[in-house]
């Protein structure tokens, strides 16, 4: 970059602005995923919601390639990019919550760790995802699982207003009352349409949490995932269930179900009874817990630094030769970090219709992921052959949809499963908002003709 523009920007905006020889360049350009190893010509260290609207601009009229970066996890790598510019919103932590509205405002950088501290002390919650270490804004627009979907819907259904950076620069508005096509993009559309500088979000009540594992020997796997398969139809709103093929804190490979339910304590003991008392298993660590506690459950197996490789899918029904091909893969996985997951979804969350919201994946249905987890790059082409190869044998049995926000990349057809039935739709709504396809470091949409 010439130095005359570089000083340009660093006038234009409040946060630090990082060539590659500066201290803090390397540290700024890392992320999650240790597999993604590249090297921005400039890192803005955002400071506001002007320091985005000046970066787009800058990267505009330098013909950079923009990427852009919240306050946590990337595993498709998206968030860098080679010899363009990387704005980093990960110092914007701000959450304002509004107790009498129950509505909460959040900036970019905020994790759900951040999020749920915020709110779960005044009694309030979003349903938002697993991991504390997510970031709430990739996580929001890609649509949002987590334990709470069944009963409060997705991250995205309870998204009810954004400050956006549109790919002139401008700083609008989406809500219901102002730009709702954009507010309905943002709902599951990734970052196709915009920078969001402050989400706004919808808060429910905080009921009494019951979560944790359900833990069982490797070898009753078939039966664990059958009795998975038996219970998840019939799951009552207030109650969340995962299984999955994984290795247990002492390092034993195990097959386990993960449990939340969040409602009446007396009420969520009856529903979890017939569930523990399967089996039985070799260890019950369900019981009561706050929800921010139930939040870092996978935390210690999601740690920052390792090599991450996830193919997923979503499945309609789970037959048996689905949990057949689980099991016999699983078996032969290079890492003992690696781990496969059965994710169900239901409730409210598969009661919202297809089209009120970009993500449009809703029934109940479960999605089926393999994540690939490793510590050497010594290891990178022995685990992401068997990552693929798993996939390959799963293929026949998913429907032909994916969860956004667990795609690699893997090319504009998984692009358009990820958005299913409503591309057509995101592709008129990009052709609107970004033209000239600015924002296309994503899951990317490009404009329609």
């Amino acid at each position: 970059m010439n130095q005359a523009a570089v000083e340009e920007l660093k006038k234009q905006v409040r946060g630090e602005v990082l060539r590659q020889s500066e201290r803090g360049y390397d540290e700024a350009r890392s992320i999650y995923n240790a597999m993604i190893d590249r090297r921005p010509a400039l890192v803005v260290l955002c400071a506001g919601t002007a320091d985005a609207a000046a970066s787009v601009r800058f990267a505009r009229e330098h013909n950079l390639p923009l990427s852009i970066r919240g306050g946590g996890h990337n595993v498709a790598g998206n968030a860098v990019c080679d010899g363009g510019l990387m704005l980093h919103m990960g110092k914007l932590k701000g959450v304002q919550v509004d107790v009498k509205n129950r509505t909460a405002t959040a900036q970019p950088g905020v994790t759900l760790g951040d999020y749920d501290r915020a709110t779960t002390s005044l009694d309030l919650v979003t349903p938002v995802g697993v991991v504390s270490g997510t970031g709430i804004a990739g996580l929001t627009l890609g649509g949002g699982l987590g334990w709470l979907m069944g009963k409060y819907g997705l991250a995205c259904d309870n998204l009810i207003g954004a400050e956006v950076v549109t790919a002139e620069g401008k700083i609008v508005q989406a809500s219901e009352a102002e730009n709702a096509d954009l507010l309905w993009g943002l709902r599951g559309g990734g970052g196709n349409f915009g920078i969001v500088t402050e989400f706004r979000y919808r808060l429910h009540p905080l009921e009494n949490t019951i979560g944790g594992l359900l833990i069982y020997p490797l070898e009753k796997s078939k039966e664990v995932l059958r009795f998975f398969r038996e219970i998840t139809p019939q799951c009552p709103d207030d109650l969340a269930v995962a299984a999955a093929l994984l290795n247990a804190p002492d390092g034993t490979p195990v097959s386990a179900f993960v449990v939340c339910y969040n409602g009446d304590p007396k009420q969520g003991e009856k529903i979890l009874a017939p569930i523990r008392a399967f089996g039985p298993p070799v260890a019950d660590a369900v019981g009561p817990v706050p929800f921010i506690q139930q939040q870092t459950l996978f935390d210690p197996a999601y740690p920052p630094g390792r090599f991450h490789y996830w193919k997923a899918g979503f499945m309609n029904s789970l037959p048996e030769e689905a949990i057949d091909v689980a099991i016999e893969h699983f078996a032969r996985r290079p890492s003992p970090m690696t781990a496969l997951m059965f994710e169900h979804m239901h409730g409210a969350a598969s009661r919202v219709p297809a089209d009120a919201t970009a993500f449009a994946h809703r029934f109940n249905h479960y999605n089926f992921s393999a994540f690939g987890v490793w510590e050497n790059a010594k290891d990178n082409e022995v685990n992401r052959k068997w990552v693929q190869d798993f996939w390959q044998a799963a293929r026949p049995y998913l429907s032909g949809r994916a969860y956004v926000n667990y795609l690699s990349q893997e090319g504009a057809d998984r692009v358009r499963e990820a958005y299913g039935p409503n591309y057509e739709r995101l592709a008129a709504l990009k052709k609107k908002y970004d033209p000239t396809n600015f924002f296309r470091l994503n899951q990317n949409i490009p404009p329609a003709n």
